[in-house]
């Protein structure tokens, strides 16, 4: 396990990190607390800073959601790596809280949340990139985000 490395995980994927969102509202992106790091709510922020903006089983159907989820994660990958320099720095994913902004008979929350689940188990590992998670279904998310996660992570 000591060979590991997150950052060449990341690279391996050819995928691309969205800009490091800042705060639309008085709160702290990230917060360090001796060895966990807290991420703040995040949305699905693209390469030009827009966002990706829907409603599952509306205007985005489920494929769509899970890639929505996908890139939330590439927009928390990119606020850990602009903050703390490496995805290294990370031990270990323990806890994501996925949202998902859908219809009121959508029930396949999980699947969405996914999207961002199985991207950090291929950059952490199964072991370490697996942490507890709750995929709930909201009526509305700020903006119309398809997808909001906040995560708990523990440091190296």
């Amino acid at each position: 396990m000591e060979n590991f490395n997150a950052d060449k995980n990341f690279e391996a994927l050819g995928l691309f990190l969205p800009p490091a969102p800042a705060p639309l509202g008085v709160y702290k992106p990230y917060l360090i607390d001796g060895k966990y790091l807290y991420l703040s709510g995040h949305g699905p922020v693209q390469d030009d800073k827009s966002l990706i903006i829907g409603r599952i089983g509306e205007s985005l159907n489920m494929e769509q959601g899970k890639e929505a989820a996908q890139q939330v994660g590439l927009t928390m990958l990119s606020t850990i790596k602009t903050n703390l320099g490496s995805l290294n720095k990370v031990k270990r994913v323990i806890k994501v809280l996925g949202m998902v902004n859908c219809t009121s008979n959508f029930e396949k929350h999980p699947f969405i949340i996914n999207g961002c689940s199985e991207l950090f188990a291929k950059v952490w590992g199964e072991e370490n990139g697996i942490g507890v998670r709750s995929a709930v279904g909201m009526g509305s998310l700020p903006d119309n985000i398809p997808v909001e996660v906040e995560a708990l992570f523990e440091l190296a």
